[in-house]
């Protein structure tokens, strides 16, 4: 069985839509991504995040999987299975001067 942890992204601030790098995740059969969240600043900001899915690194699709809506600091996650070789994370920002200062994390096992 391999394991793999990676910090995606770190203790990024983001006030527009945004997509995390994207990561190699072929050999794994599980994937679980964590979104770690610092700090919410502007009024009525909300992350709404999602995973997608690539055949070439290039080109993406929605995957199907989404984080609930996230309005606040916190720890939040998600599991993937059935992906293929591509994964990354969108998230979609709304509010009125929104900021989040957050963190990617992508685990995979095989």
């Amino acid at each position: 069985m391999n394991f793999q942890a990676s910090a995606v992204e770190r203790r990024i601030t983001v006030t527009q839509d945004f997509a995390s790098h994207p990561m190699e995740a072929g050999w794994a059969s599980e994937a679980l991504f964590f979104l770690i969240v610092e700090e919410v600043s502007g009024g009525s900001a909300a992350l709404e995040a999602a995973v997608e899915i690539s055949a070439d690194g290039i080109n993406w699709i929605p995957e199907g999987t989404v984080f609930s809506r996230i309005q606040a600091p916190g720890h939040y996650g998600v599991k993937v299975a059935q992906f293929g070789n591509w994964l990354r994370v969108r998230g979609k920002i709304t509010g009125a001067g929104p900021s989040f200062v957050l963190s990617v994390h992508l685990h995979l096992k095989g």
